[in-house]
Order: C-alpha cells, then sequence, then structure tokens
C-alpha cells in the first residue's frame, strides 16, 4: 500500500473508532443515575466525540473518498456487547470508568500515529484536525484517571449501605 492508501484507511478506522465511542459513552450515560459528575463528563465528552466525527469525516471528504459503512457499524457492535457486559457486573460504574480511560488511551495512540501519517502525506489540515482530537482525548483521560478514586471510593460508600444501588 502507498502512504496515501495506508493514511485513508487509518483515517476510516479513527471514523469508526468516534463511532465507537459514540455509542458507548451513550449507553454508560443512559445509565448512570447515582454519579452526576460522571454522567456530566460523559456528555460533555459525547459532544465531542460527535464534533470529532464530523472533522474526521472532512478529512475523508478532502480525499473524495467515503467512512467505511462496515467500519462502523462493527464499531457500535462492539461498544453494544461491551455496554451489555458491562451492565451484568455489579460494579458496572467502576468497570465503566476505567474501560473509558482504556479506550480515551486508544485514541490517543491512534491520534498520535494519524498526525505522523498526516505529516508524512503532507495533509497540513489533517495534522491540525488530530492535534485537535488528541488534546481533547488526552483531556479525558486526564479527567478519567483523576477521578477514577472518586468514582471508586462512591461506588464502595453505596454499595456497603444496606438498600441503596450503587453499579450505576
Amino acid at each position: 500500500m502507498t502512504h496515501e492508501e495506508n493514511y485513508l484507511a487509518w483515517v476510516k478506522d479513527a471514523h469508526a473508532m468516534e463511532k465507537q465511542a459514540e455509542s458507548m459513552l451513550e449507553k454508560m450515560s443512559g445509565r448512570l443515575e447515582h454519579y452526576p459528575d460522571l454522567k456530566a463528563r460523559i456528555d460533555q465528552h459525547i459532544e465531542e466525540t460527535r464534533e470529532q466525527q464530523v472533522l474526521v469525516q472532512s478529512v475523508i471528504e478532502r480525499y473524495d473518498t467515503s467512512s467505511s459503512s462496515l467500519k462502523d457499524a462493527m464499531g457500535k457492535l462492539s461498544a453494544l456487547g461491551q455496554a451489555m457486559g458491562g451492565m451484568m457486573a455489579d460494579d458496572e460504574v467502576v468497570k465503566g470508568a476505567i474501560s473509558g480511560y482504556v479506550f480515551e488511551n486508544l485514541e490517543i495512540g491512534s491520534y498520535t500515529s494519524l498526525i505522523a501519517s498526516a505529516k508524512l502525506v503532507g495533509d497540513a489540515e489533517g495534522v491540525r484536525i488530530f492535534s485537535q482530537i488528541r488534546e481533547q482525548e488526552i483531556a479525558m483521560a486526564e479527567w478519567c484517571l483523576q477521578h477514577l478514586p472518586d468514582v471508586t471510593e462512591q461506588f464502595m460508600i453505596r454499595s456497603a449501605t444496606p438498600g441503596v444501588e450503587a453499579k450505576k
């Protein structure tokens, strides 16, 4: 494959990844009842994720190609499976918070690679877009890491209180 072909394949992967992120975040947010700070930050990141999808799509469109519907669908299906698995866990909110942190770091790595490949193919606008998105992902990952102890503590306190739901 040429540099440009690899680059475009990875941009399409990023689009599918953002679709997956949106689906995962929406499912998590929709189930959160007792963790308002976490829910608010997730809702904020859902909006950022939707904007990121538009930005990634703009890169795809500049190259006169389309996003991969199959990759987008597979990403959403994967997110559904993750959400369903999390619903069965007694500690759903803690597992979800950990998974969110891990996924944000996957996105950071993906956009770091995209920035390097955009530079190699001479796509300055792609470099700008992917750098902007990476900064949002870094901010979300940092928020997740900083608040994971609080979410864990809140869960443990709630789960030790008789008659109080803790998992979501």
